[in-house]
């Protein structure tokens, strides 16, 4: 498959560049009183799968924002991936966000699986989520938060959308019922349990654009998640969260009938610092796809990625 390069493409990568590092800094800048914490897609979560909970906020009306900026080296194939989030709590049940996908190409330049202009070009990603059950209810320790939410991202040019001329926008999205728990029987070492399940249209968080069946129809399908993470203590006061998560996803890709994705995996270390400090850190090890198919070569299956959120 070839891609028709639109002129003036290197520059908004350039831009897009300039963008989150600017963005970075601002983060750097704020003085914090709380700390939060974002997933890839701007959701309140572990590395790249949602948590039940939401983003802090009163009953009677809106919460602090929060912002976050995360960047994944998705290899030489892939190529660089960055994300802007902004997040809002609301009635203390609720939450909503917008992430700006952005992208800089891949530096793979084999002529005979020229693969890295297939995942080019930024996209949108609208989120929301509505806490069902709160963390306990009842006085009932054993009861999870379960909350269903949502996904839409939309202008979605990687993998097909980037065959056609001119380029073809795509929309793609999750629906998802998930629970999170956190135990705190364990003296010293609160665990954070989370599992759940999503229908969804799209590939790797749309990294790899949308969904197909075994014949390359579009497809939406059931896919399972979940995450368990370790509270430790760490430096200075500070609080370490060690976990990994794991994230199914659609075995094959629109209009590519042939190639198959493995399930998502991912390692992570999350900094929480101390006190009331509205920051904190993520540092992980992704594992999205490697060989999907005779002479297909993805070379993303040890990816290193970081993040920082904060809360006003």
């Amino acid at each position: 498959m070839k891609r028709v390069l639109v002129s003036g493409s290197q520059s908004h990568r350039t831009r897009g560049l300039k963008t989150c590092l600017a963005a970075l800094l601002l983060l750097t800048l704020f003085v914090p009183s709380a700390w939060s914490q974002l997933n890839w897609e701007g959701q309140t979560g572990a590395l790249v799968t949602p948590f039940a909970y939401t983003s802090p906020s009163k009953a009677d009306g809106l919460g602090h924002p929060e912002i976050s900026f995360h960047y994944l080296n998705t290899g030489p194939v892939i190529g660089n991936d960055f994300q802007i989030s902004a997040t809002i709590g609301l009635f203390k049940i609720v939450e909503v966000g917008y992430t700006r996908a952005l992208s800089s190409e891949g530096s793979d330049t084999n002529p005979a699986a020229p693969f890295s202009s297939l995942f080019t070009g930024g996209f949108n990603i609208f989120h929301g989520k509505v806490n069902l059950v709160p963390e306990n209810a009842g006085k009932n320790n054993f009861i999870p938060a379960i909350s269903v939410g949502f996904v839409a991202r939309t202008q979605v040019q990687r993998v097909y959308g980037t065959t056609t001329t001119p380029e073809t926008n795509q929309n793609n999205g999750d629906i998802y019922l998930v629970g999170t728990k956190t135990i705190t029987q364990v003296k010293g070492l609160p665990i954070v349990l989370n599992a759940g399940v999503k229908g969804t249209s799209a590939v790797i968080m749309g990294i790899a654009g949308n969904a197909g069946d075994v014949n390359g129809n579009s497809a939406w399908v059931a896919r399972a998640f979940g995450a368990v993470g370790f509270v430790l203590p760490g430096p200075a006061k500070s609080k370490l969260v060690v976990g990994s998560e794991a994230a199914q996803q659609p075995h094959y890709l629109y209009k590519v009938p042939g190639p198959t994705i493995p399930t998502t995996l991912t390692y992570f270390l999350r900094v929480l610092p101390p006190g009331k400090i509205p920051v904190n850190f993520d540092l992980g090890v992704v594992q999205a796809a490697g060989n999907i198919a005779n002479g297909i070569d993805l070379k993303a299956r040890h990816q290193v990625g970081m993040g920082i959120s904060y809360r006003f």
